[in-house]
């Protein structure tokens, strides 16, 4: 399989289904924020030291690839001729979600309350999380845009919500690990 086709190179793209795009089109957009994502997220697995969290970062970025091959997917040619699904590949579903809540859960359990909101930033690792964050909320904005449109599993909108609420947790988690102390936000000059 070569790398290059070429048939991209007028600036169109195809979804799956075959029907060609503008390389800007909203639902590129999602799925190449959602594929951004899902990079950084790879990242982060390689600066981790735990072999949960490095599993369970695994796990994410498989149900990520899913993802993004559902927003990928032409909604006008969804089922080939035959009548079978275009996608041969596990759905985002509740027990996606579950799994996303029970770990912010577990972790939520042994960090102290939160007070305030938090900075950024005191280790590399934490940083990579809350970039993580960001990103996960631009892919949730962006799937919500299509969504406007044209109907997106809420699931798919769902999961990515929770993930950031995982990345949000798992940063402070990382920072109690670390013995790192959490900036705090400070709305005024003193």
């Amino acid at each position: 399989m070569k790398i290059y086709t070429k048939t991209g190179d007028k600036g169109t793209t195809a979804l799956i289904g075959g029907t060609r795009v503008p390389k800007h089109h909203q639902r590129i957009e999602a799925y190449g924020t959602v594929d951004e994502l899902n990079s950084f997220l790879g990242l982060l697995r390689d600066k981790i030291q735990s072999e949960e969290i490095k599993t369970d970062l695994i796990k994410i970025q498989n149900e990520l690839f899913n993802l993004g091959a559902f927003l990928a997917l032409d909604p006008d040619k969804k089922k080939l001729a035959n009548g079978k699904n275009r996608l041969d590949i596990d759905p985002i579903d509740e027990k996606s979600i579950e799994f996303l809540e029970n770990k912010i859960d577990m972790m939520n359990e042994k960090l102290p309350p939160m007070t305030n909101f938090v900075l950024p930033g005191g280790d590399e690792r934490i940083s990579i999380c809350h970039i993580c964050r960001t990103i996960a909320r631009r892919a949730e904005r962006k799937t919500t845009l299509i969504n406007e449109t044209q109907a997106v599993n809420p699931l798919l909108i769902k999961y990515l919500n929770r993930l950031s609420d995982y990345l949000f947790i798992l940063a402070r988690k990382l920072s109690i690990d670390l013995k790192i102390k959490e900036t705090i936000w400070q709305p005024k000059k003193n």
